[in-house]
């Protein structure tokens, strides 16, 4: 009876490994980084300015740009103003890519926002093999409007499975980045 306790005990103990083992291969693969959460204020206007595209994916720091305007009503922000598109003289990079840092911020201080979210697209695709995992990785700044100084970053890395999509894994990531700069204190 002492030995089949033993590996009754034994049997437990590895199932339950496996169980957690299985429960965090279940949420992806994830890393971020960010500075402590800064006293932002939500009822302030936000803009969002170009993402810079470190890729060899066209448009990902478009792609970008528009999940954290998108995301930004949702973790509580009512203000929110995008960089139109359209300023961008050089039709030969794509949107967003030309417009200087000081371009930007000058188009956001004529629409009279407190604070600016920017960033880089640093990986943005299909990982080639057969299971072609979605991957994506970001960092993103917070920015002061009026002096251009960046009070906050984040940076992160997120993979899916290969039945994700890539939007939905860079949707996770992007919530995942922003929402420690929004939080109510």
């Amino acid at each position: 009876m002492g030995a089949y306790m033993r590996a009754t005990g034994l049997f437990g103990h590895f199932a339950r490994v496996v169980a957690l083992g299985a429960a965090l291969l279940a949420s992806g693969c994830a890393t971020l980084d960010s500075a402590p959460p800064a006293n932002f204020a939500r009822d302030a206007r936000w803009a969002v300015l170009p993402f810079a595209n470190a890729t060899e994916t066209p448009l990902a720091g478009q792609r970008a740009a528009s999940l954290a305007a998108a995301l930004m009503p949702s973790l509580g922000v009512a203000d929110v103003r995008s960089y139109p598109e359209r300023l961008e003289d050089d039709s030969l990079l794509e949107p967003g890519q030309g417009a200087s840092r000081d371009k930007a911020l000058e188009w956001a201080r004529g629409q009279e926002a407190r604070y600016a979210l920017s960033g880089t697209v640093h990986e943005w695709r299909y990982k080639v093999g057969v299971d072609g995992e979605p991957v994506v990785g970001v960092s993103v700044l917070v920015i002061d409007v009026a002096d251009g100084r960046v009070v906050w970053s984040s940076v992160g890395a997120k993979s899916g499975w290969s039945r994700e999509s890539l939007a939905g894994v860079a949707q996770k990531l992007m919530r995942d980045l922003i929402s420690p700069a929004l939080r109510a204190r």
